[in-house]
């Protein structure tokens, strides 16, 4: 099953938030993704918000910094929401940017053992199981969930280099894949995964998704242009797509048929209208794709 969603960038203030989330769910979005990007806005607040001011849209979180928050916490946050709003939301966690986490301290000197260590603990504290963990990075004594979820969410994880794309194909139920994903590196992340999954579990489809930086308007292509030279990605061919709903439509479709189960759409940090992004999103790309 392939799903098309969109991001709500936390470059834009907390207060049109609201609004996004009532067009998203009006207009028919299948899922409409939250950033917890240092140091604009935080991704649980947000979530929590977009779930309760809406009724069918899901809302993903894409991602929380494992360094910036304990996972019992995280836990915490994920089975509150999740017994509010069963099966809505979609959570994230992942590494960080590393400068990010160097600014407040929290930069670990192995973010790859301190993945492994808070997906283990994180997942099996929303199973419902009480845990004592001795790790490099994550402490536990006799630490359990009063109010586990009904059912355990699926934990999804970021990823781009090897050794972490193969870390949550061990360890996580799904990856998310930053905007340099382009059709060639996400069948090349596919491979990884299917190495690296349990053979139990190698035939049963993983969740991959993938954003997709997307402009439309008479400006469109210089904003898709600018915005990737800004990040240094300016080099990497087929990673951001400008023009109309058409066009748009084709690029996820090649993103698709490269392996992803969704595509996130994101919009440039200028983008002029945010909220409208989002019913183009619904309204004119979706109905275009299968």
């Amino acid at each position: 099953m392939t799903t098309l969603g969109a991001v709500f960038r936390p470059q834009n203030p907390p207060e049109r938030l609201r609004e996004a989330v009532r067009v998203a769910d009006e207009s028919g979005l299948e899922e409409m993704w939250l950033w917890e990007d240092c140091f604009l806005e935080g991704g649980i607040s947000t979530a929590a918000a977009a779930l309760a001011w809406s009724e069918r849209v899901r809302i993903g979180v894409g991602v929380l910094p494992v360094p910036l928050r304990n996972v019992a916490l995280t836990a915490m946050e994920i089975a509150t929401l999740e017994r509010m709003f069963p099966g809505r939301g979609i959570w994230g966690v992942g590494h960080g940017v590393q400068d990010w986490m160097g600014q407040v301290g929290a930069r670990a000197a192995s973010p790859v053992t301190l993945l492994r260590e808070y997906l283990e603990a994180l997942r099996a504290m929303l199973g419902g199981e009480r845990l004592t963990v001795k790790g490099r990075y994550i402490q536990l004594d006799g630490v359990a969930l009063d109010w586990p979820p009904a059912a355990a969410p699926p934990i999804f994880a970021a990823a781009s280099g090897p050794k972490t794309l193969r870390l949550v194909g061990e360890s996580a139920d799904g990856v998310v894949l930053d905007n340099t994903a382009s059709p060639e590196r996400i069948r090349a992340a596919v491979d990884i995964f299917r190495e690296a999954r349990a053979e139990s579990l190698a035939a049963q489809p993983f969740p991959i998704v993938a954003y997709l930086l997307a402009a439309t308007g008479p400006d469109a292509a210089d904003r898709v242009a600018a915005e990737l030279q800004i990040k240094d990605r300016d080099t990497i061919p087929d990673i951001g797509v400008a023009g109309d709903a058409e066009a748009i439509a084709a690029a996820v479709r090649r993103w698709y048929a490269a392996g992803a189960t969704s595509v996130i759409l994101q919009p440039t940090a200028d983008e002029p209208d945010p909220v409208g992004f989002l019913r183009f999103t619904a309204e004119q790309v979706r109905p275009l794709l299968p």
